[in-house]
């Protein structure tokens, strides 16, 4: 009898982050290309994870993405499917991952950045590190790609349960609902990069499946990097001191360009932008991130099958 096709394989990729914080510092090496980094920023950094219980949850969070999306997809007759996970910036790297992919015998496979909205900066930097392992490695594995799916009605849907069941902790004190993602450098904007735009779609797509007012929302950037350059706003932290100040002590954070748990989350909002809240006398609460929420992996899995 003939072999059996082998399965298609799924390569989710995400950013990485330290399992230690022995890691610490040589994980910023890897995000700075190799360029040193100070002291002061290595123990700053070292402190953040610590308070998150001393390593990032990104990788053991991914790999349970991509068990539920594996076992999701192998529930129905037809194509099987195996998944793997692969770092941008730390262990198990893209390169470990595609290579596993050829030893396993995948030779069809849909890579999937963990990030609904495309930037070059961001999600192009992914794909070509995805490049350069299969050129590098000389793998004979063909790669459908998932680009952008910032607006696929199971990501609106999985944060919309998420976010209502953060609403209903305020009962009929509804609050001020802050949309968050990562910031980029504001030059994106010049070179036509995609990556606000689609956030501003998701957050409008959003905001009206939980029919929310205009005036109860915005969108508002985070954890933005160290350099001189602007970066995209308004800023989370300039938003929650503004919104106090005025008044709005009641406030909601829906990060909607993060699909888990990690430091910026964590951290970024969990304890600094609450503490800071607090300090102007205002009670933030954060909707929980999507994780494995089966809606979620439902949704992952259409964007498979779409491409697959």
């Amino acid at each position: 009898m003939p072999n059996a096709q082998p399965p298609t394989g799924i390569l989710l990729m995400a950013y990485g982050g330290p399992n230690s914080l022995d890691d610490v510092e040589p994980y910023l090496l890897n995000i700075r290309g190799g360029r040193p980094t100070s002291p002061e920023l290595v123990a700053k950094v070292k402190k953040r994870y610590a308070l998150i219980g001393g390593r990032s949850p990104l990788l053991d969070i991914t790999r349970q993405q991509a068990a539920a999306l594996e076992a999701h997809l192998n529930q129905e007759d037809g194509p099987r499917f195996r998944a793997y996970v692969g770092m941008r910036h730390w262990q198990p790297h893209i390169r470990e991952a595609v290579a596993q992919m050829a030893d396993d015998g995948i030779e069809r496979a849909v890579a999937l950045v963990m990030a609904p909205h495309y930037s070059r900066l961001s999600t192009g930097a992914y794909f070509q590190r995805l490049d350069e392992a299969v050129r590098d490695l000389a793998v004979d594995v063909t790669f459908a790609r998932v680009e952008s799916w910032h607006d696929h009605p199971g990501l609106v849907a999985a944060l919309a349960e998420k976010a209502a069941d953060a609403l209903a902790r305020f009962a009929e004190d509804r609050p001020k609902v802050l949309f968050t993602a990562h910031s980029l450098p504001a030059r994106v904007l010049d070179q036509g990069d995609p990556y606000d735009a689609q956030l501003r779609e998701t957050a409008t797509l959003l905001a009206d499946r939980l029919s929310l007012p205009p005036d109860r929302w915005l969108l508002c950037y985070q954890s933005a990097g160290h350099s001189p350059e602007p970066w995209l706003g308004p800023h989370i932290e300039d938003v929650i001191v503004k919104l106090a100040q005025a008044g709005e002590k009641r406030l909601l954070v829906v990060p909607i360009g993060f699909v888990c748990d990690h430091v910026e989350v964590l951290y970024d909002v969990d304890i600094e932008c609450r503490e800071l809240a607090e300090a102007h006398g205002a009670r933030l609460e954060r909707s929980e991130s999507l994780n494995t929420s089966p809606t979620f992996i439902a949704a992952l899995a259409d964007l498979v099958k779409r491409v697959s």
